[in-house]
């Protein structure tokens, strides 16, 4: 379980986070939607110890973040919202660097990976630079990276941009797998189909703030015959806020 208690961070005189109090339960899909700048990445780099909070604390099955941040990140696998980094490094260094940091035993790295290059179509490219590959091959990189140590909790901010259709529909496929387990999956997307078809659960932000939190299933039968993406819109589009006209 994953529990944010009144989370808050300042960037001067700005706040890009207010008060988020939510709890993410083990076996969900948890989506947090939201504009650009409403607080999603702020929320997700919080809990994997990138970004400290102003005020609040997030627990993660009981233990505080703030005093624990090694013990907690062994537990996370984390996709950042841009594959634009270590682009110096190989596929194959890079996913050496990641084993090297969660100690894994090199037959158990060896397989998975094996596993997940395959299943990516990134086992010729091993030997290749970051920087040589396409943003597609750098988020399949990233992603094989996340999921070698099979961590419990998978934490992906706009993990399907730049994916290929077949890349996309196999992550998603894995993401249903990894909660079925009884494991945590949080992302973040604007792409609200994409939302409506996979989360059990799902915060939506607006300018810092909470505005909806529970089940996608509960969100759609208030309002019958309209899908999430309208639902989103009226709750956090310019409409809710008679910003359209006025």
């Amino acid at each position: 379980m994953i529990e944010f208690i009144h989370l808050s961070k300042n960037y001067g005189t700005k706040q890009a986070l207010k008060e988020l109090t939510l709890t993410i339960e083990q076996g969900e899909i948890f989506g947090f939607l939201g504009h650009n700048g409403a607080g999603k990445s702020t929320t997700i780099k919080s809990l994997v110890s990138i970004i400290e909070p102003t005020s609040g604390t997030i627990r993660v099955d009981g233990t505080e973040l703030r005093n624990n941040r090694m013990e907690i990140k062994r537990k996370i696998g984390y996709v950042p919202d841009s594959p634009d980094i270590f682009l110096q490094l190989t596929a194959g260094e890079y996913w050496d660097l990641i084993s090297a940091a969660y100690e894994l035993d090199k037959e158990e790295k060896e397989t998975r990976l094996a596993e997940l290059t395959a299943l990516f179509d990134m086992n010729v490219h091993r030997e290749e630079t970051l920087a040589s590959f396409s943003h597609g091959m750098r988020q399949k990189t990233i992603l094989i990276g996340t999921l070698l140590p099979d961590p419990d909790i998978w934490v992906l901010d706009e993990p399907l941009q730049g994916l290929d259709p077949q890349a996309a529909y196999d992550l998603k496929e894995m993401m249903k797998a990894h909660a079925a387990k009884g494991k945590t999956v949080i992302f973040s997307t604007h792409v609200l189909d994409t939302a409506q078809q996979l989360c059990d659960k799902i915060a939506i932000l607006k300018k810092g703030e909470l505005i909806y939190q529970g089940e996608v299933s509960d969100l759609l039968q208030g309002s019958p015959n309209e899908s999430l993406e309208t639902i989103y819109l009226k709750m956090a589009g310019r409409q809710a806020a008679g910003e359209l006209h006025g």
